[in-house]
């Protein structure tokens, strides 16, 4: 696609002395390899028939030597259609084979040190669907950004202090008895539901009463300045008992492990630190006893800093947390995941972070991520009504159980392909509707369907038994099939441009689609081009293979 771009842009260069952007897209095979309407833009701009201005185009393109050109046409009212010669495809094809696994990947971002923090579960909280879902795209970012030759950071950012604490601390010293000694009697297993459930509590009471609203401030202030043995007690049991959590569910999803955990307790003195030294320059100003930014004069609104009583708010927490990451790392590119409805959040606080450390904001880029929606609505940890991450899983490996075809086959793969692909095939920022039965389903647009497909080409391969060898020539139909095999590494870099894992989930389902129609009109097994036809089968399952890994989804031999 980018030898059809350049060209393209040379050619309008020496026909009419102008440096254009020309974009270029797949359309449907009848069409050509590749089309692009630069001739209707252009035609526009200089006043000219666009027909004209395309078939001037393409004349200039036949004249040049171009060793990947085979022709081009004219369509509606001033498309170029392009189709590039099958010595082309059968080279991509070939290079699918030699590189197997390290097929698709690229040095576009070789150097380059990129930070993606995600999923940050809060100690004291249970880790739910939206967690998982939010695991789900971090991860398949970050691994898209590795695939482009970076050195990635996965780190993630945890709330060990902080009002959710003392909420939950207030509920556990109501279920102790004021004794903190009695958690060693809550069983390993029930520890999470206990602390999902204190806080529960605690929360619950805070909205109720002004005595726990008080009484939770006052645990607050204990819990940042360390004053209380017996808080702090509970504080450590809380967070080891959380971190232990995590890890659990973090490999039962098979999200790629974590390089590091910033904690709110670490940053927060950092935080305090930089706000109270920029507020003699002007950054930030008191107000009513409290420390603030004014983003009005950017578009933004105002946000507290520190509050009244010398606290550091979540947004000075953020400012630590940031300078902290850039001391550790010195990112070219910082990559925060959140839910959406800190968007507006991040806005102030990033403005805050460019007055004094412009290359550290300028260089983060913040993802809001949508909700995951169940027929209850919203789910609230502060009501207890939530879905467990692990609960889900298991739905979801019973469903798959249930489904498979092979009684043998890994239902705990392809659990994990339902759920992650039903996160990921959705284009951040929209609300996402699980449904466990959709997830699972062999005959729709899901991860399982894609496992599937690969194990049945692998099955294709497995009956062959001769060897792979490299493609020499297509016909017409094998020349589709190849076509769209060649798109992966266009969509692999698209994909990592646009921080968007949906492009992958969509063109693996359309592969999968064009295979279908391939091998519903074309003999593969004892067929007169059987060679030729298994080095496309070959290559259809490396990558889907390599697509499916760039999701953190894996691959069985068989489903």
């Amino acid at each position: 696609m980018q030898n059809a771009k350049t060209a393209i842009s040379e050619t309008i260069k020496v026909l009419y002395d102008l440096d254009l952007e020309v974009e270029v897209n797949r359309p449907e095979p009848e069409f050509g390899d590749f089309a692009t309407n630069i001739a209707m833009k252009l035609g526009k701009q200089l006043g000219q028939n666009p027909r004209e201005v395309a078939q001037k185009i393409i004349d200039h393109l036949r004249g040049v030597d171009l060793d990947w050109f085979e022709s081009a046409e004219v369509a509606g009212p001033g498309f170029i259609n392009i189709r590039i010669n099958n010595s082309q495809l059968v080279e991509a094809v070939n290079g699918v084979l030699t590189q197997k696994d390290d097929y698709g990947k690229n040095e576009a971002l070789a150097g380059k040190c990129v930070l993606v923090e995600y999923l940050d579960p809060n100690p004291f909280k249970e880790i739910h669907i939206g967690h998982a879902y939010q695991g789900t795209i971090g991860d398949a970012i970050a691994t898209l950004f590795e695939t482009s030759g970076a050195n990635v950071h996965r780190v993630t950012y945890q709330g060990d202090v902080g009002l959710h604490v003392a909420k939950a601390i207030y509920g556990i010293l109501r279920r102790t008895n004021n004794d903190p000694d009695k958690l060693h009697n809550v069983p390993e297993l029930e520890r999470p539901k206990f602390l999902g459930e204190t806080y529960a509590m605690g929360a619950t009471a805070f909205e109720e009463s002004d005595d726990a609203k008080n009484e939770i401030a006052e645990l607050n202030k204990k819990i940042y300045d360390k004053s209380d043995s017996d808080i702090n007690q509970i504080h450590e049991t809380g967070v080891a008992w959380s971190m232990k959590y995590f890890d659990e569910v973090y490999t039962a999803f098979g999200f790629t492990p974590f390089e590091k955990n910033y904690l709110e307790g670490m940053v927060a003195p950092e935080g305090l630190k930089i706000v109270k030294d920029h507020i003699k320059d002007g950054i930030f100003e008191e107000s009513d006893g409290a420390v603030i930014f004014k983003g009005e004069p950017y578009g933004l609104h105002t946000r507290v800093f520190i509050n009244s009583n010398g606290l550091p708010t979540y947004e000075a927490k953020d400012l630590g947390n940031a300078m902290l990451k850039w001391r550790d790392y010195a990112y070219d590119k910082s990559i925060i995941i959140t839910g959406e409805e800190q968007a507006e959040y991040f806005k102030v606080m990033l403005k805050a972070l460019e007055q004094f450390a412009p290359e550290q904001a300028n260089g983060t880029t913040h993802i809001s991520n949508s909700l995951v929606k169940l027929s209850t609505g919203k789910m609230s940890s502060r009501t207890g009504d939530v879905i467990r991450a692990l609960d889900l899983l298991e739905e979801a490996e019973e469903v798959a159980k249930k489904l498979a075809k092979d009684e043998s086959a890994p239902s705990k793969d392809a659990a994990i392909a339902g759920i992650k692909y039903a996160f990921l095939k959705n284009r951040i920022g929209g609300d996402i509707v699980y449904d466990v039965d959709e997830s699972l389903s062999l005959e729709g647009n899901s991860g399982p369907y894609l496992q599937y497909a690969h194990a049945r080409a692998r099955s294709i391969l497995q009956k062959n038994q001769k060897q792979i060898i490299p493609l020499s020539d297509l016909d017409e139909n094998e020349r589709i099939l190849a076509s769209k095999l060649d798109e992966y590494q266009e969509v692999v870099k698209q994909a990592t441009e646009q921080l968007h894992p949906h492009i992958i989930c969509t063109y693996l389902f359309d592969l999968a689609q064009a295979f279908n129609r391939f091998y519903e009109h074309n003999r593969i097994i004892g067929g007169q081009r059987e060679q030729q036809r298994l080095a496309l089968v070959s290559a259809y399952a490396i990558i889907l293979k390599n697509g499916l890994s760039l999701l953190k989804i894996p691959a069985p031999e068989r489903m």
